[in-house]
């Protein structure tokens, strides 16, 4: 993890492979994971050195994701195609996935892939950017300015995780979240969340977090299902 200043804004930036990637929500016994040190446990219990864990996508209350979650292949919520107000409905909102092709980043409409083999994924809303175009309804000029954090997927098929420094001297409208992923060289990018947004490294990944409805992993090593 790397803190990078642009614009104005600090950021923590992560570039990793696709098989180092991961998306949780629920433990061996189906239970919900829903902080940091949950599932550093979970990730222990299978000798999985982690390098990182950040929140993923937005959810209900009770920690249910808000739409698509696919874990170690198996779809645990459903995509949402419904109507609805705040960020996750702002259409076009978009799923981030990884299969047997590597990771994307895509509108919901075009949801399932050509390729059916998804071993993880996450919806959540709005999509920052689709073959390098700013969602259509975010304005330069826009005053809504808070700490963010979104995924994204390079042109050579990296990932990208970003999330603003709680300390910035200031922070992103949509808009300018958005055009920081095309400079990182990313084409399709997605919004996670807002306020409660976390990224964690070393033992503060064991430290109490705040309650998530579902997680990204970076692990030290690479996963053999996605090769």
């Amino acid at each position: 993890m790397k803190k990078s200043v642009i614009d104005g804004v600090t950021y923590h930036l992560v570039s990793c492979k696709s098989s180092c990637v991961r998306v949780v929500w629920k433990d061996e016994q189906q239970k919900q994971m829903r902080s940091f040190p949950e599932v550093a446990a979970y990730f222990a219990r299978q000798k999985i050195e982690l390098e990182l864990l950040m929140n993923g996508g937005i959810f209900e209350p009770g920690g249910i994701p808000s739409g698509l979650l696919i874990q170690q292949g198996k779809e645990l919520q459903p995509v949402n195609r419904n109507a609805g107000e705040g960020n996750f409905f702002l259409q076009p909102n978009g799923i981030f996935l990884i299969g047997s092709q590597g990771a994307a980043v895509m509108a919901t409409s075009e949801y399932p892939p050509k390729d059916p083999t998804i071993h993880y994924a996450v919806q959540s809303g709005p999509l920052l950017l689709r073959n390098n175009k700013v969602h259509p309804v975010f304005r330069a000029e826009s005053s809504s300015r808070l700490h963010r954090n979104g995924i994204g997927v390079t042109r050579k098929g990296e990932i990208v995780l970003a999330m603003t420094d709680f300390r910035s001297a200031k922070f992103p409208n949509l808009y300018e979240f958005a055009v920081m992923f095309r400079g990182l060289d990313c084409a399709d990018a997605l919004f996670l969340d807002g306020d409660i947004s976390q990224m964690k490294t070393g033992a503060a990944m064991q430290q109490p977090s705040n309650q998530f409805g579902s997680i990204i992993a970076v692990t030290k090593q690479e996963s053999t299902d996605k090769k």
